[in-house]
């Protein structure tokens, strides 16, 4: 008996134990984004004085009205969600049919293929080739330099080829009996059932693409019209860090202004990094059981 209550009392200790720890984590984790929420939503010239917590101490929409009234931000946020959205499709597509077709025994290139492709997980040209290549193939200044480089990434053939190989071969082979071709094959019975490692695939493409904006720097920053979100967000950074005075400026700024409708490159930097990261947060806890079908996928290879 005394051992049972024992072994209760051990239970609740690590149970409240362990839950306090992850609740302090969690809380560490996750303010340094609310309080970016806290900055964009609080009066610009307030700001400056600090001191904000946990809740607005001043509260404005001003930062997010500045951020949409110059009118750039949508076409930015219409250049990230196209290429996030082709960039997923066409990646899923292509690395997925890709690995179907390695990983079939009969396939004379099976080996040199793959060996080329993981290959290229290792081995990368650079920067300054990477460059000229797609300048030579006349990518530059057009969309199509956010989507044709990544048609086909080495570690989600290698997730998606692994997934597809511990299928029952047995199905492949009924399909082919009943008159089946190969692409008819793999789009009416491996697509289907290969949906857990494209949901995670799709997550990691699309995540990727969202964030991106060096290629934007690379390869488009002189055309304003293809600038991404992401880019933009780097535009305020920089804006905020070269027009960055020394704090006594800014506290004499605050105290003899009394303007209520002016906004600072920290309040709009704020408002900005909440505009970007919003529409993946989002998305983002609906798909994130499938990272741990992805990670434990992509973690046996041949």
């Amino acid at each position: 008996m005394r051992v049972g209550i024992g072994s209760k009392v051990e239970n609740v200790t690590f149970t409240v134990t362990n839950t306090s720890f992850m609740i302090i984590i969690a809380a560490i984790t996750l303010y340094p984004f609310w309080n970016t929420i806290v900055v964009s939503l609080n009066e610009a010239m307030d700001t400056i004085r600090g001191g904000l917590t946990f809740w607005p101490r001043k509260f404005s929409w001003q930062n997010y009205k500045t951020v949409f009234a110059t009118g750039t931000i949508y076409n930015a946020f219409f250049i990230s969600v196209s290429r996030t959205v082709i960039n997923t499709v066409v990646n899923v597509f292509f690395c997925s049919m890709l690995a179907y077709t390695l990983s079939r025994n009969d396939y004379m290139l099976k080996k040199p293929l793959t060996f080329i492709i993981i290959l290229s997980m290792y081995v990368n040209a650079g920067l300054i080739p990477n460059y000229f290549l797609m300048r030579s193939l006349h990518l530059t200044k057009t969309f199509f330099v956010y989507i044709v480089p990544g048609i086909i990434n080495a570690f989600n053939f290698v997730v998606i080829r692994t997934y597809i190989r511990s299928l029952p071969e047995s199905i492949v082979e009924s399909a082919k009996i009943d008159g089946c071709g190969d692409f008819m094959i793999f789009v009416r019975i491996i697509l289907p059932l290969c949906l857990p490692v494209l949901a995670t695939i799709s997550l990691f493409v699309a995540v990727d693409s969202w964030n991106a904006w060096f290629d934007t720097l690379i390869y488009n920053s002189g055309e304003p019209k293809l600038h991404t979100l992401q880019y933009k967000l780097m535009e305020y950074i920089q804006a905020s860090q070269s027009q960055g005075k020394s704090s006594s400026d800014a506290a004499a700024m605050a105290l003899s202004s009394s303007a209520s409708n002016m906004v600072t490159p920290m309040s709009i930097r704020a408002a900005v990094t909440v505009v970007a990261a919003l529409p993946i947060l989002v998305v983002y806890p609906f798909m994130q059981r499938y990272f741990v079908v992805g990670l434990n996928v992509g973690g046996v290879k041949e």
